[in-house]
């Protein structure tokens, strides 16, 4: 492993970390990915209401990609944070790339916001377990976000029923 720049962290710990960090590492590159393709397909009723959403949250998801990388390689570890580490390794459904309907869009991005966040909240607890109390806060900012950024875009959608 390279060089370690956190300090009291045994190397089983730090591993453990890494590990957990490119896992969520290649979900959250996939995601801001899938919020992309919807970005530039979507259409229907509502379009320019919602058409820049998907560019502010792409960027979020980026500043939480940039963060999982650099804490990765700060514990010692090398961030895998390819596009082909991503296709390969990714634990998302596939995004419907020949979605066209905003609805769709919306439908398809909440529900994989929803996948992400709960495997984010699940590395958060398993960093608390291992002893790194700092990469289990970063996975809880990345939980805050991406609730929020879930209920930013299902909040351009119809109505569900209760």
């Amino acid at each position: 492993m390279p060089e370690n720049f956190a300090h009291g962290l045994n190397d089983n710990t730090r591993n453990e970390v890494v590990e957990l960090l490119n896992a969520r590492l290649v979900d959250a590159i996939d995601l801001r990915m899938a919020v992309k393709q919807a970005h530039w397909n979507l259409k229907g009723t509502g379009f320019i209401g919602v058409h820049e959403l998907p560019d502010d949250v792409a960027d979020r998801l980026a500043e939480g990609i940039d963060t999982m990388a650099e804490r990765a390689v700060i514990l010692g570890g090398i961030a895998r944070g390819t596009l082909q580490d991503a296709a390969e390794n990714t634990s998302l459904d596939a995004y419907p790339a020949e979605t066209i309907d905003l609805q769709d869009h919306v439908d398809a991005l909440v529900e994989r916001f929803k996948a992400f966040g709960a495997k984010v909240r699940k590395a958060a607890e398993a960093a608390e377990e291992a002893g790194d109390g700092d990469t289990e806060d970063l996975f809880v900012e990345i939980s805050r976000t991406t609730d929020k950024d879930a209920w930013f875009i299902g909040a351009n959608g119809r109505e569900r029923a209760a």
